[in-house]
Parts: C-alpha cells; sequence; structure tokens
C-alpha cells in the first residue's frame, strides 16, 4: 500500500462530530472532541494498534532475514502510512489522535529470524483485529471502507508471514476474529 487512504481521512460526516450519535452538532474549529463515539473510539484504537505495529517492525527489521529486508521494509512503510491516515482522519474530525507510547513490550523474546517472523505475524493480527472493530463499529460509508482496505492489507501481510513461518493455509476464514 503507498499513500495515503481517502476514505481515512477528509471531512467524513460520520467521523467529523456532526453525527447526531456523537455529539448532536459539530464542536467549533478548535475545540476538540472528549465525548468520542464509538467510530471515533474505534478510529483511536486503531491508531494504538498502528503505533504498535510501527514500532514492532523495528524490532522485526532489527532481527529479520536480511533477504527479507524489502518486505519488512515496505510493511513497516504500509503501517506508517495508515497510522498518518487515521491521524489525519481524527484531527479532522477535531479528536485528539493519541501519541504513541513511549515504549511498547514485545508478547515474547524476540532473538532470531524466526522469532521476528512470528512477531510481525501477530502484529498483522492484532491490527486485523482493531480494522475489523472500526468496520463494525463505522457510521459512515468512507471510514468503513478504509477500514475494509485496513483489514484486508492486514491479512494480507499475515498470509505472507504465515507462509513464512510455514503454516498452511496460510489465510484464515475471519480475518480480524479476536482469538
Amino acid at each position: 500500500m503507498s499513500g495515503s487512504d481517502p476514505g481515512v481521512s477528509g471531512s467524513d460526516p460520520g467521523v467529523s462530530g456532526s453525527d447526531p450519535g456523537v455529539s448532536g452538532t459539530r464542536p467549533p474549529k478548535g475545540d476538540l472532541v472528549t465525548d468520542l463515539g464509538s467510530e471515533q473510539q474505534a478510529l483511536v484504537d486503531a491508531l494504538a494498534a498502528e503505533h504498535a505495529a510501527v514500532f514492532a517492525y523495528g524490532v522485526v527489521a532489527a532481527f529479520s532475514n536480511p533477504t527479507r529486508d524489502p518486505l519488512v521494509a515496505q510493511y513497516a512503510a504500509d503501517h506508517r502510512a495508515r497510522r498518518d491516515a487515521t491521524i489525519d482522519a481524527l484531527t479532522a474530525a477535531d479528536v485528539e489522535a493519541p501519541p504513541a507510547a513511549a515504549g511498547y513490550t514485545v508478547p515474547f523474546p524476540v532473538t532470531d529470524a524466526v522469532a521476528a517472523a512470528r512477531l510481525a505475524q501477530q502484529v498483522e493480527e492484532d491490527t486485523a483485529v482493531a480494522w475489523r472493530s472500526v468496520i463494525e463499529r463505522a457510521r459512515s460509508a468512507p471510514t468503513r471502507e478504509a477500514a475494509v482496505v485496513a483489514l484486508t492489507d492486514a491479512a494480507r501481510r499475515a498470509a505472507s508471514w504465515r507462509a513464512i513461518l510455514g503454516i498452511f493455509p496460510s489465510t484464515v476464514a475471519f480475518p480480524g476474529t479476536p482469538a
């Protein structure tokens, strides 16, 4: 994936605070929405998953098989682009986008290329769960469309890592379903 997602950024009425289910009226420009609707909260949660993914891909890059450097670099760039597009969407909705945490804990020790690939697979599964939640909670078509693209991208990357790890079939029936 490259570039930004038109469905995630911009002034989407379902994300913007003009949604009657969120706050009734759009807040004055510059006032941040503090009472988040379900769609906005889902986007905030997806942003947190993207922040974590960007961090994790740094760990993956450090331990990954050097022949996979271009793949790791592309997948990390995909997550940075998705993170930035999500920040843009939240900002356009007058929702303060939470910053990345100062650090993250990986779910298991990463000391070699196999563990790095397992971490990448886990990251993709985690982001798929977050984007599926956005799909389920989206009130606007553009947000839902952007989330479908994000879920599809995460599922594709997870399948790639499963294949690299020798897990077959490498696809799952319902990507983003929490375990």
